[in-house]
């Protein structure tokens, strides 16, 4: 027989004992070390930095005056007609409805020889915070078998008609409902200053989830959706009140307008005759794709994300994942074939948003805060650091002497303040690590990419995934 182990056992509280020891040690060394940190040596440095800075905006006092020089807002390569005026958002999330309708005035403003001109964002804006609300109460009653907390369903009630959306999202409202001009559907407090109006909506529709999955689970899916569509004409009503009543749309409305020569003119239709009738037919909105650069996933795959849309029934969200060069390589083809460019990107990193400035330059944290960022695009967007939060429009790029982008020329939706006028001015070394989309005509995108577009069979990504993430 074997000789018995000599080793005495150790007890569960001799165990604890140690690993309470062992944390108060590691609290005390950190004690030390901190202690240590205020009394280091002279660093004239960091006494200047601290003396400055503590007393100032951090980012104005670190932004460093040799970029605004620099990015200057000057391109060789612009879209030949630049709508007007720049947009303001204000107290909203509906930049990507702002992006698109400054797509799609483009066309229509030369097309009709007009001066400043918008397209309703508010009509959009009605549409989709029903369709949305539609879109959450199916999907409650789709998933009334999955406990309340479960990562699906709570993920899903978090922000069931929040503001934002996707390109995809974007087409299915122009083909569902049409586009009418801003004159026709004006803007609302409620439009202008979404939050309250959110805050309102999303409580009640989280109650009736809740109760569509009672009914669900208890009587059947028929007896939900009966009720769900009470609960839409309840969501109507509150939406007409806070927003007004838009033209539906089937509905005729008579536009008066005047050219940019003063002349007087009258158009009669309906929102979806209008947007047939005015937007693009050498690029149909409806026709474009977006293409994605996401490091994380397989390039040369399409990719869509789970339980994200606005129309129930229609088309989910569709991304093409590609290098960043392709993302820029289709810009230029873009501009130059005179059409601007729906892009999305993670816009609060590196701006200077007086100046009107995305560079990665822009502001000194090594020397003015002793803080050296190192974590690639795919690591930000796997720790949550980085996604897409904000849609705009390039209108132009400048090439260097090689044809390679340098800088790019964006149409922004935060009113006319600042920047140029409203534009801003993005660097190529900043698009590489923050821009994430960009929307291509299909007539004017790389044959490969749209093979792959066609191919169908999408990798689909959790609802929570970055990539679902709503500009």
């Amino acid at each position: 027989m074997g000789a018995a182990q000599s080793a005495t056992a150790t007890t569960p509280s001799a165990d604890v004992s140690e690993k309470a020891i062992v944390e108060q040690q590691a609290v005390e060394a950190l004690a030390q070390r901190v202690a240590v940190m205020g009394v280091e040596g002279p660093d004239d440095k960091l006494k200047l930095a601290r003396t400055i800075l503590a007393k100032s905006d951090l980012k104005s006092a670190i932004c460093s005056p040799n970029v605004v020089v620099s990015d200057a807002h000057i391109f060789n390569l612009t879209v030949p007609f630049e709508a007007g005026p720049v947009t303001n958002q204000k107290s909203s999330g509906r930049c990507w409805l702002f992006a698109t309708t400054n797509v799609l005035r483009n066309h229509i403003i030369q097309q009709l020889n007009l001066g400043d001109f918008q397209l309703s964002q508010s009509y959009l804006f009605f549409a989709d915070k029903l369709e949305k609300a539609n879109y959450y109460l199916e999907l409650s009653i789709q998933h009334a078998s999955e406990p309340l907390d479960s990562r699906l369903v709570s993920h899903l009630a978090q922000a069931p008609i929040n503001d934002g959306g996707q390109w995809d999202m974007a087409r299915n409202l122009l083909d569902r409902y049409g586009i009418v001009p801003q004159a026709v559907f004006p803007e609302s407090y409620s439009s202008s200053n979404s939050g309250g109006l959110n805050s309102i909506l999303t409580s009640r529709l989280r109650e009736m989830a809740l109760q569509l999955r009672d009914v669900t689970s208890g009587v059947g899916v028929m007896r939900a959706r009966a009720i769900k569509e009470e609960f839409m004409a309840e969501i109507w009503k509150a939406m007409s009140v806070a927003v007004g009543v838009p033209p539906r749309p089937d509905e005729k409305f008579v536009w008066d307008y005047k050219d940019k020569d003063g002349k007087v003119k009258s158009w009669e239709g309906t929102p979806r005759e209008f947007y047939k009738a005015f937007t693009s037919k050498q690029y149909p909105a409806l026709e474009a794709f977006s293409l994605i650069n996401d490091p994380r996933n397989e390039y040369n795959k399409l990719y869509t994300v789970e339980a994200l849309g606005n129309v129930w029934g229609m088309r989910s969200i569709a991304y093409v994942n590609t290098e960043s060069k392709r993302l820029k390589e289709a810009i230029v083809t873009c501009i130059k074939a005179g059409q601007p460019v729906f892009f999305g990107c993670d816009v609060g990193k590196f701006l200077d948003s007086p100046h009107g400035i995305m560079d990665l330059e822009v502001y000194d944290f090594k020397n003015a805060l002793s803080l050296n960022y190192t974590m690639s695009k795919a690591q930000r967007l796997r720790t949550g650091d980085s996604a897409m939060t904000h849609a705009m429009v390039i209108s132009g790029v400048h090439l260097d002497k090689n044809g390679n982008p340098v800088r790019y020329r964006i149409e922004n939706s935060w009113g006319d303040v600042n920047g140029d006028k409203g534009y801003y001015v993005m660097t190529d070394r900043w698009f590489d690590e923050y821009v994430f989309q960009v929307v291509v005509p299909r007539q004017l995108a790389s044959r490969d990419l749209v093979k792959v577009l066609d191919g169908g069979n999408p990798v689909v990504l959790p609802a929570w995934d970055p990539m679902g993430a709503l500009a």
